[in-house]
């Protein structure tokens, strides 16, 4: 394998995220860059499965993105890390590691769709890792686009700031290239992408007045002295218009608008030219954020330092780390100490990374992405640096509510699940693994179906473990309602030394989980050492209620019984004991308990009524209601029972076209209806 030198200090590199929803062309606009950059000697193309960034076998076979990939391209001598993200919601986790480390985002919006679901999440994104950002509007070309109405809807929806840069150049009716409104040149494309520059066509000079107007006052909102200029009518210098979308872009003040068709390598260039020109480069944030919340500086020259953003489990090469150099350069055969575990490791061989392809490097400047393998003792979020003991913010990721028992096909594989799942779960932290003692279920948590049926699909490929999922059981408990008094006595006699147990016990509710076992007994006609077989006998019948279920808070008192000198026994008063104990459920009036939790759901204000017509229908109760931080959205509180909302990450999803999310957590158990009782019994039965 051929070790380069680092070519790239960390001025001239910029890590830009691909963001936006399914389908609206992140792969082919990656695919593209690759390819104009020279990066690639072939147009890759999604359909065929054949693009540098989705190389995974799932990718290849879905024709969608799965992971987030880094594919760097070389710009003008300036390096750009491109990170291609999944749209789908389903790998949202993808999506915020690739935006912990970017410095810069651009938002690919589909031209004949316009903003969509995913374009609203991408920007929300963005705003929330507060970095620079702009939008790719694709497919440009395309008959059915609209490129003036995408651009005016993004200008009102996601505010003044968003302006553009390009925009369609349209002769004899036809989109033939793009003119850059700050040139104010027309750009002709011709099949490889590559363009010549014309006179701009009588029949666009009407939208380059337009939208250049529209630009000119984002660059005049960046600066009082042009902000001057502009109201008072006198014309932005080409230059000042420059500097402005360069210094505007950096701090967020305007979020530039490009148009093209990366299928066909239109306009790609022009960003390109905008990335390396006007994109921030990592230190110019200044500084980082701890996971305290505090800040450290940037130094280029400083302690080398690490922050692990991604991991993956690969079969062959082992377990892949991929980090980002956020202090300092970071060498091969370099010793860094892991400030969570404490442990050094060695960064034996360090790669740049393109999709799938890995090339070793001697050393990665401030600022650039790599990866290392075999790490022993570090996983996703670690902070390794030289000496100083501090750890980078960590990447926050969304609580998985999807839940499904995880059954292996062979029962030679019940072995290998946990091994198994444990990588996964280290390389996707929206997964949860969780073996339920209460229903004896291995339980798998994920964000919907599409991401379990991945991790079922990768567990098979990577590991050879054939799984099926099915709908887990819900932990049902019971409990007594009345108080009751009843004796049980056990009496056998088999010639010789017989067995002889008899006691009288009240049972009664308790207000404290599990058993809450007394003694009144007077005169000793139960001896003291038989106490701890009583309670013994009815702590282990307890596993097994009326219906079928664990009894809870129960009170017993044992007050009186009776022994034989010869006879009696501790099984024999164990044994006693569980009697009474049937013959308290009997009389005590059982009722079958379910877990129920607390529940916050945030949607959009319009859709507030549909999310409460459903919990209806779910035996849930709204509690109240509140403005959400999101404009627009209402948080809705309510309370429900566990068994009616497994399936409602896809409902809610679907309810609210993906806008929706919520937090689950249980908080107790509460008495079961009666009619869904003699359901949940039925088919307990038939089980």
């Amino acid at each position: 394998m051929v070790i380069t030198m680092a070519k790239f200090e960390t001025k001239n590199i910029r890590n830009v995220a691909l963001l936006g929803h399914g389908g609206s062309g992140k792969t082919s606009l990656a695919e593209a860059m690759l390819y104009i950059t020279g990066g690639t000697d072939r147009l890759g193309n999604v359909t065929a499965g054949n693009t540098v960034c989705d190389y995974d076998a799932e990718e290849v076979a879905r024709h969608f993105s799965i992971s987030a990939a880094v594919a760097p391209v070389v710009w003008k001598d300036v390096k750009i890390n491109v990170i291609d993200t999944p749209g789908y919601l389903d790998f949202s986790g993808e999506v915020q590691q690739a935006l912990r480390v970017a410095d810069s985002a651009i938002i690919v919006v589909d031209g004949k769709a316009g903003i969509e679901v995913g374009t609203e999440l991408a920007w929300d994104n963005v705003q929330a890792a507060g970095i620079p950002t702009a939008f790719f509007i694709n497919k440009f070309d395309d008959n059915e686009a609209r490129f003036a109405r995408v651009l005016d809807s993004l200008h009102m929806t996601f505010g003044k700031h968003v302006c553009p840069l390009t925009i369609p150049m349209v002769k004899n009716g036809e989109v033939v290239g793009a003119i850059d409104l700050i040139d104010q040149t027309a750009h002709v494309f011709d099949n490889n992408g590559r363009h010549s520059v014309e006179l701009i066509p009588e029949e666009s000079k009407e939208a380059v007045e337009k939208f250049r107007e529209m630009l000119m006052e984002a660059v005049a909102s960046t600066d009082e002295e042009l902000m001057m200029k502009f109201f008072e009518g006198e014309e932005i210098t080409h230059m000042e218009a420059i500097n402005a979308v360069h210094e505007g872009i950096i701090h967020g003040d305007i979020v530039p608008v490009f148009c093209g068709a990366a299928t066909k390598l239109w306009g790609v260039w022009t960003m390109l030219d905008k990335i390396s020109e006007s994109f921030p480069r990592h230190t110019a944030k200044k500084n980082e954020i701890l996971v305290d919340g505090s800040e450290k500086e940037i130094s280029v020259d400083g302690e080398p330092a690490i922050f692990v953003f991604k991991t993956v489990a690969d079969p062959f090469v082992g377990k892949m780390s991929f980090f980002k150099v956020m202090n300092g350069t970071v060498k091969r055969d370099m010793m860094l100490r892991n400030n969570v575990t404490g442990n050094s490791e060695k960064l034996a061989h360090i790669y740049e990374m393109k999709g799938k392809k890995q090339t070793e490097v001697e050393e990665l400047s401030c600022g650039d992405i790599g990866m290392v393998a075999k790490l022993t003792d570090t996983n996703t979020n670690d902070t390794l640096s030289w000496n100083t003991e501090f750890c980078y913010k960590k990447i926050e990721y969304a609580t998985p509510y999807m839940v499904k028992v995880m059954i292996p096909v062979s029962k030679g594989d019940e072995g290998k699940i946990s091994q198994s799942i444990t990588r996964m779960t280290e390389e996707d932290y929206t997964l949860k693994f969780e073996n339920e003692a209460a229903t004896k279920q291995l339980l798998i948590y994920g964000l919907g179906e599409m991401h379990l049926s991945v991790l079922s699909a990768r567990l098979k490929g990577r590991f050879g473990l054939n799984v099926r999922f099915d709908v887990p059981k819900i932990a049902y408990r019971e409990k007594i309602t009345k108080a009751v008094d009843v004796e049980g006595k056990h009496k056998k006699q088999n010639g010789g030394s017989g067995q002889y147990g008899h006691v009288k016990m009240r049972f009664a509710p308790a207000e404290e989980e599990g058993l809450t076992f007394t003694v009144s007994v007077v005169g000793g006609t139960v001896p003291k050492n038989f106490y701890p077989a009583v309670e013994k006998g009815v702590q282990d019948a307890m596993a097994k209620g009326a219906y079928g279920y664990p009894l809870t808070n129960l009170a017993a008192d044992l007050y009186d019984g009776s022994y034989h000198a010869v006879d009696s026994d501790e099984l024999s008063f164990k044994t006693a004991a569980s009697l009474a104990y049937k013959k308290c459920l009997e009389s005590a009036g059982p009722v079958l308990l379910e877990p129920v939790g607390n529940m916050n759901i945030t949607v959009p204000e319009s859709l507030v009524g549909d999310v409460m017509g459903d919990l209806n229908k779910r035996r849930g109760s709204v509690m109240g209601m509140e403005p959400a931080e999101k404009k627009g959205y209402t948080v809705v509180q309510a309370i429900a029972p566990k068994a009616e909302i497994m399936d409602y990450p896809i409902v809610l999803r679907a309810m609210t076209q993906g806008r929706g999310s919520f937090d689950y957590e249980v908080t107790g158990y509460d008495v079961v209806p009666a009619n869904i009782t003699a359901k949940v019994v039925a088919d307990n039965k038939a089980e």
